[in-house]
């Protein structure tokens, strides 16, 4: 896949999300899982955006979060908790496929950024602009960048 790279600024962004621990294999259930309880907790009125979620790799699998950006902050309740997906210069792209082969937007972005003068500056995020039952979904990759 051509995978399409911009750098925008965007702004913070108040979320209801839900964290863990997970290995490679999981992700998928633990996501599918977080969603339907930040929807419990906040309500789709009160959601401001697409579902994403936000890894961070370690030695024994995956730190994860996933939720739904929202109109304000909210009150935890049970795992559900108040975070914010942070603002300024972003590099960005849109997968469409399989969840499977996401980790190639990823790289896309980590080769544009180093080839273009930037740098990464903390951990991506994927949004997913489809249901996971659509043939082709579509998931914005994003990460947050500076300047070199």
């Amino acid at each position: 896949m051509d995978y399409q790279i911009q750098i925008v600024e965007v702004a913070q962004l108040d979320t209801a999300v839900v964290r863990g621990h997970v290995a490679h294999d999981a992700i998928g259930q633990f996501l599918g899982k977080a969603f339907g309880e930040v929807l419990g907790v906040v309500g789709a009125a009160d959601v401001a955006g697409p579902p994403f979620a936000r890894y961070v790799m370690t030695d024994e699998g995956w730190e994860i979060e996933g939720g739904f950006p929202v109109h304000a902050p909210i009150a935890g309740s049970g795992r559900v908790e108040a975070a914010t997906l942070p603002g300024g210069m972003v590099a960005s792209t849109v997968h469409v496929g399989s969840y499977l082969e996401l980790g190639k937007a990823y790289a896309a972005i980590k080769t544009w950024l180093a080839d273009n003068g930037y740098l990464a500056t903390g951990a991506p995020w994927e949004a997913y602009l489809d249901e996971p039952t659509v043939d082709a979904p579509r998931t914005l990759v994003v990460s947050p960048c500076t300047t070199a």
